[in-house]
């Protein structure tokens, strides 16, 4: 039988068995230390039960949140939303009470029509009335959450409009101490004021900040990964490897299983270690996997409308002709890997990458360029969310949008 989870101990592991990037790693899974040496586990475990608390997890894109609270809680005891399942138009508690099957408070009235006796003994139609009630309201939502020893998640918390997130405040603030256990989870650098600036909520909060990963944390995932598959892997690749991840074990999870994938350790009795050519092999072959983000890279690169007017261009050292637009994705994407860059940063990659240029755009024309970028992310889909430019510094949001940059095809 083909199975992921987990062999016997008389059976070989195989790749997919170690290397898990979409779900709960069991062969990879690594305990970090939060404040006063803690791990997240314990964290999260010693609050999620505290009645009248709320429980906010802050940590960048693809660090572990979510599998987090896959390993402390477990999916089958937690209902999960994004923010943007929350539309303005609709209740909150309707919302969760639709997914989770329970009836809607609503008076019902069904107009049926049945054959009966008419007055001269004739069979003719009647037409009657039945009403029923049916009751939902929030206590009811949260004694359904109580009994069934479930917890709401409340993941990508900042996709929701500002109005819902101050009216999901509100509703959960009253929820909380009646035992109804929540989970907020959202990025740092983006809007959760509704949350954390809640006047209401002050002194009911646990805050819990999840750091990104450093690269001896990453490191540890091919260490471990590839002794299971009964390989030392050498430390220098282990290295690259986690630091192209960018703080983010499901894309050093993916590296590591194209990579294990690509050895044939499956069928290799004694793998050999990859050189830098099969290295940078497996790193093109994770790219595939995200072309969702070349539709998101092409529509950055090309920047705003220019209306008939033609753009400046530059040449770089590789002799490619750029704008200005497509010349600031190629610094971002620049070595070394990195998920915040503040201005002056761009600025200095973009006068290497230009050369001995007389030509360079100078501090205002990159930062209007990065402005003019962001207001399309502002007014695109989610996928487009990939970085934001606040305090003027440029935090990468999206880590697999940087690695696809770096390694896909534009």
């Amino acid at each position: 039988m083909d199975s992921s989870y987990p062999r016997g101990d008389n059976l070989k592991l195989r790749v997919k068995d170690v290397f898990i990037a979409g779900a709960l790693p069991i062969h990879t899974y690594i305990f970090r230390k939060s404040e006063f040496g803690l791990t997240y586990e314990f964290r999260l475990q010693n609050v999620i039960d505290m009645v009248g608390f709320l429980t906010s997890i802050v940590g960048p894109s693809k660090t572990g949140k979510t599998v987090l609270c896959d390993k402390v809680i477990g999916q089958n005891h937690y209902v999960d939303f994004i923010g943007n399942d929350f539309k303005d138009t609709e209740d909150f508690w309707v919302t969760i009470a639709n997914r989770v099957g329970i009836s809607l408070e609503r008076d019902h009235t069904e107009i049926r029509k049945i054959e009966g006796q008419g007055l001269a003994g004739t069979k003719e139609e009647i037409t009657t009335s039945i009403t029923e009630s049916f009751h939902s309201n929030k206590d009811k939502v949260i004694q359904y959450f109580i009994n069934n020893d479930l917890v709401l998640l409340l993941d990508d918390f900042h996709y929701a409009s500002s109005e819902k997130q101050l009216e999901i405040a509100y509703q959960l603030k009253d929820a909380i101490r009646k035992g109804f256990r929540t989970i907020i989870i959202s990025l740092p650098h983006r809007s959760d004021d509704a949350i954390r600036k809640n006047t209401d909520l002050g002194g009911r909060l646990n805050l819990i900040n999840i750091e990104p990963w450093n690269k001896d944390e990453l490191r540890e995932i091919a260490v471990a990964g590839f002794g299971k598959l009964d390989m030392e892997i050498d430390l220098t690749i282990a290295d690259n490897i986690a630091q192209e991840s960018l703080s983010s074990p499901q894309l050093m999870q993916s590296i590591c299983y194209n990579l294990g994938m690509l050895l044939n350790i499956d069928n290799t009795a004694t793998p050999v270690m990859p050189d830098q050519g099969l290295l940078v092999k497996a790193y093109r072959m994770t790219s595939l996997n995200l072309l969702a983000y070349q539709e998101v890279a092409r529509k950055l690169k090309t920047g705003p409308n220019p209306r008939g007017q033609k753009r400046k261009t530059y040449m770089t050292i590789k002799k490619e002709e750029v704008d200005i637009y497509e010349l600031l994705l190629k610094a971002i994407a620049e070595d070394p890997p990195t998920v915040s860059l503040s201005t002056d940063s761009i600025k200095r990659r973009i006068d290497v990458l230009l050369g001995d240029a007389a030509d360079k755009p100078d501090r205002v024309k990159i930062k209007t360029a990065i402005d003019q970028v962001q207001s399309i992310i502002q007014s695109s889909e989610p996928v487009y969310q990939v970085f934001e430019y606040k305090d003027d510094e440029v935090y990468i949001l999206e880590p697999l949008f940087l690695f696809y940059l770096r390694w896909g095809i534009l």
